[in-house]
């Protein structure tokens, strides 16, 4: 058996592949849009399943499937790991709903429906904090009460774990080291956004905190905020808290800034001298550089700076902006090298740089893949 089939579930979306883990083919790619809204044609989660099944047809061999990754958003500190699926670990994922009440529902009614469609195959969630587990108490602890802490979870847990977890290692292997030799800085650039400072191949600190919300200014995310902000919209509009949770997750960040939460539209509306998309442009870059001044103090010593996800690997204009001025760092990017538009991983330091600055597309489906098959070798 050599084809692992990996669903990664969203609040209303599904996306899978089926993939070939002998020659790393992709035998079927597909997503499933919209699921629950009225303009969809899946009227809700439990219908995904049947879906997907129906669009894997004629490329499913079940003979040859050796298990099903799931993608899972919020595994707390319950989960250091990628897991095998059983009863008691879905008991645990519906524990942890209230970390992840978007995400964590959908991904368990995923996981119970392919358990139903392939009872034999061996199902394992991979989650998106686990790599984050490896974080030291002083960079995961909020200054918070106790009982917050204790009794209610409250931490620093980051995500986008999986992208930072396949990023660094290739990452390494691009320097010709193992990742245990390596330090590094891994920017996770797309709608969401997280960076991750990674020594010898572990997380030691990220931007999200105990949500997605916190750190980089994002697509429709504010990012870092003083947490009075909330409190004085309340009183001074007399919105509620999920009211104003909602805005800062999805009316916030460049979409606030600029319009549009895309950030190929907001570069191109600066190029012509709009002065919003200009300040959005340079609010999202500098945060970044901000973090990455934090994490080089953090780190100490640092190997590779490297971008990844949908702006980090296609934006000149966002990699040139987040580095800029720390040259004398030994960080910087060759204008030459950062133009190139390739799906490749490659080089866009220049040759005298100290420390390498790299574009690795990220693929989180054959990373869940890969930890799949490696629980199962473990079992």
């Amino acid at each position: 058996m050599s084809q692992v089939l990996v669903l990664n579930s969203g609040s209303s979306s599904i996306k899978y592949q089926l993939i070939d883990m002998d020659d790393r083919e992709r035998l079927a790619v597909g997503v499933v849009e919209r699921i629950g809204e009225a303009s969809g044609s899946v009227a809700d989660h439990a219908a995904r399943m049947d879906v997907v099944l129906e669009e894997l047809k004629g490329s499913l061999d079940r003979s040859q499937l050796a298990a099903v990754g799931h993608r899972v958003v919020h595994g707390g500190d319950r989960f250091r790991e990628a897991t095998l699926i059983d009863d008691e670990v879905c008991a645990t994922i519906k524990e942890l709903i209230p970390l992840a009440p978007l995400h964590n529902p959908a991904n368990l009614t995923l996981i119970e429906a392919a358990r139903a469609a392939f009872p034999d195959t061996p199902q394992v969630a991979v989650f998106d904090t686990a790599f984050h587990q490896t974080l030291p108490a002083h960079a995961y602890t909020y200054a918070v009460p106790r009982e917050w802490r204790e009794d209610l979870g409250v931490r620093r847990y980051g995500f986008h774990g999986t992208s930072h977890r396949y990023v660094s290692r290739r990452a390494a292997t691009m320097l010709g080291r193992r990742p245990e030799e390596v330090n590094m800085i891994v920017l996770h650039l797309g709608n969401g956004a997280s960076v991750c400072a990674v020594r010898e191949g572990k997380s030691v600190d990220t931007s999200m905190g105990m949500t997605p919300l916190e750190g980089l200014i994002m697509g429709t995310r504010s990012g870092d905020l003083d947490p009075a902000v909330s409190a004085y919209i309340a009183r001074q509009t007399g919105r509620g808290p999920e009211e104003i949770d909602a805005a800062l997750n999805k009316e916030s960040g460049v979409l606030a800034l600029a319009g549009s939460n895309d950030l190929r539209d907001v570069e191109a509306a600066a190029a012509k001298g709009e002065k919003a998309a200009q300040l959005a442009v340079d609010a999202y870059c500098y945060r970044i550089r901000k973090y990455i001044g934090a994490y080089l103090a953090a780190l100490g010593r640092v190997d590779a700076v490297v971008f990844t996800a949908g702006v980090g690997e296609n934006s000149s204009t966002v990699r040139a902006g987040a580095l800029a001025g720390l040259d004398h760092l030994g960080i910087a990017v060759s204008p030459k090298r950062n133009a190139l538009k390739s799906r490749e991983e490659r080089y866009i330091s220049p040759y005298w740089a100290q420390t390498a600055v790299l574009v690795v597309p990220t693929d989180e489906e054959i990373e869940i893949a890969d930890q799949a098959l490696e629980v199962l070798g473990g079992v």
